[in-house]
């Protein structure tokens, strides 16, 4: 089937005029692909149309992360269909809890207690940051989210940012939020959230 320039054209001004306007386009074999709107987290774009773990895998802020999900064997998991939230700690985050931490979790022996920790980080459904702010509106200043581990995350603002807050300890902001995912949303986060 032969498209000509002009209908591919008039086709292209119509998709952006309906759509979010475009990153970039580019030429791929003969057909005319629009790129995705995308995020940039730890210096890499974040696509929607790719799942967490494609996604996490290439932010430099997120090794951390992504090391303990695939020690935790959380990696089908998060490229399940979803849609899932996560709010996800940067190397930052993890580098304020206290020195070996990090390298006590990954051991095997301690899988459980890391898969415990990543889980609670993890909430089933997409939950944006409008959602965030209305559910906080709605509860009168606090939301409660029940991740997958099981026990409540809280949510809360403090001069207009968001706030979420683990059971035993870890308050972080959402520092870049609604990372949209083609399985869910990121809210990249600050601290590590524990449980109790």
């Amino acid at each position: 089937m032969r498209v000509s320039g002009f209908v591919l054209t008039a086709g292209l001004a119509m998709l952006a005029s309906t759509a979010l306007v475009p990153a970039q386009a580019q030429m791929t074999g003969t057909a005319t692909q629009v790129a995705e709107r995308t995020v940039i987290v730890g210096g890499a774009p974040m696509y929607p149309s790719k799942n967490i773990i494609q996604n996490a895998v290439n932010s430099k802020d997120h090794t951390t992360l992504v090391a303990a999900v695939k020690a935790a064997g959380l990696v089908d998991t998060l490229e399940g269909l979803g849609p899932f939230t996560v709010f996800a700690p940067t190397n930052a985050a993890f580098d304020k809890l206290p020195p070996g931490t990090v390298a006590t979790l990954l051991k095997p022996e301690n899988k459980p207690m890391l898969t415990a920790i990543l889980t609670y980080h993890v909430v089933a459904g997409r939950y944006t940051e409008a959602d965030l702010m209305n559910m906080v509106q709605a509860g009168h200043g606090k939301a409660m989210l029940k991740t997958v581990q099981g026990e409540p995350l809280t949510i809360a603002m403090s001069g207009g940012r968001l706030w979420v807050e683990g059971a035993k300890a870890g308050k972080a902001e959402i520092t870049v939020p609604d990372v949209t995912q083609s399985n869910g949303v990121i809210q990249v986060v600050n601290a590590v959230l524990l449980p109790q």
